[in-house]
């Protein structure tokens, strides 16, 4: 995800510096993961830093390549957290979470799984967002006990059969350009829906992404989650929570088919595909998403 000073910049270029309408309304909530202080859980797979918000039944966030906690949209963050319990935290040798070696999806899935433990969560809902999904994915074939639903944002299988991501949005992603970023986060229409997610993780106050190192340990984990060689992605099969796959219909990173195959793949689950969104879908139509969530997860 892009620095924080590159995102400041644009925000600067012709986007008004008072709070947009989705940060006032934040700002009016006593729930705000923004101002949430980051805790750190000691567990045997190392420390893990992590925010939590809200109350109601748990709900945990697994975040994507090359993010921290703080790429989460507060708003999102916050609808969600008006009904549950939403922990957000990072991921394997992102700011105050202990690295991995070697860093595989099953390392992380693991590492998430002692995150449960060590907060007592019990059986969360998970959601997981592109490489998170990954992560969840594995989390809930290796330790099923500790999910109750699963929600499956902007994600492939790990079976050797979903399409590649394609290479030029692959780079754009591991990019520190951040126009590029956003620009396969979201679709050139949506506009409105860039400035809104850009205002809204500029409310925290020490924004950071991963370490180059760990970005490119990242890379590797995903290419042999892509390939089926990562044990765990064979077994999505054996997923018998209830599970919900979404994503935009046009996803630059990835192709829907990818996200039917998924679906299929999992016994059971339902389908949800949001016309004219990518990436970044779960915060363009965060209202609708939210609410879809909310409803899957009662």
């Amino acid at each position: 995800m892009p620095a924080v000073a590159a995102l400041a910049m644009l925000a600067a270029c012709g986007w008004p510096g008072s709070a947009t309408p989705a940060a006032a309304a934040s700002a009016e909530q006593s729930i705000n993961v923004a101002a949430a202080p980051v805790r750190v859980a000691q567990t045997p797979h190392g420390p893990v830093g992590y925010r939590v918000v809200g109350s109601g039944s748990p709900l945990l966030l697994i975040t994507g390549f090359s993010a921290g906690m703080d790429d989460w949209s507060p708003a999102f963050v916050d609808a969600l957290a008006s009904h549950h319990r939403v922990v957000v935290f990072d991921n394997a040798g992102v700011g105050m979470t202990g690295a991995l070696d070697p860093l595989t999806i099953t390392a992380m899935a693991n590492q998430t799984s002692a995150l449960i433990t060590s907060l007592r969560l019990g059986r969360p809902s998970v959601l997981g967002w592109s490489m998170g999904g990954m992560v969840a994915q594995a989390l809930a074939v290796l330790h099923p006990s500790q999910v109750s639903h699963l929600v499956l944002a902007a994600t492939q299988a790990g079976n050797g059969k979903a399409l590649p991501i394609p290479s030029a949005a692959a780079a754009a992603a591991a990019s520190t350009n951040a126009a590029m970023v956003l620009g396969v986060l979201f679709p050139p229409s949506q506009a409105t829906a860039v400035k809104t997610y850009v205002h809204g993780i500029l409310e925290y106050a020490n924004y950071y992404s991963a370490p180059a190192a760990t970005k490119t340990a990242q890379t590797a984990a995903i290419q042999q989650w892509l390939a089926g060689d990562d044990p765990a992605g064979h077994l999505t099969t054996d997923i018998r929570v209830p599970t919900l796959v979404a994503d935009g219909t046009v996803d630059a990173l990835d192709p829907v088919a990818n996200d039917q195959l998924l679906a299929r793949t999992i016994p059971g689950s339902q389908l949800a595909l949001y016309s004219d969104a990518g990436h970044g879908f779960l915060f363009q139509d965060l209202a609708s998403f939210v609410s879809r969530v909310d409803q899957f997860i009662r």
